[in-house]
């Protein structure tokens, strides 16, 4: 496995067109290309790792956790009645 601190080389194909893009932007942010789309890369992953709940807990309270969530809403009367007051601005 790699260290923090080891690169290590990443071979990609794109079209002409994509390059093109690709080397157009990186000029615009005074950037390589490999600079340019390792920086765009990293990005997109952390969002997309960043979208995944993470819930750091054994089963079984991951399983309590689930059956909260799907069980039916208790009643709550002040609920009910705030929810029925008009908002400020409404009135």
């Amino acid at each position: 496995m790699a260290t923090n601190t080891e690169t290590i080389p990443i071979s990609i194909r794109a079209s002409a067109r994509e390059l093109d893009v690709i080397d157009r932007a990186a000029r615009l942010r005074g950037k390589t290309r490999t600079s340019y789309m390792m920086d765009a890369s990293f990005k997109e992953a952390q969002e997309d790792l960043y979208d995944q709940p993470v819930l750091p807990v054994d089963e079984k309270t991951y399983q309590a956790f689930l059956a909260a969530l799907d069980a039916p809403v208790a009643e709550n009367p002040r609920l009910r009645e705030l929810l029925a007051t008009p908002a400020p601005w409404q009135k």
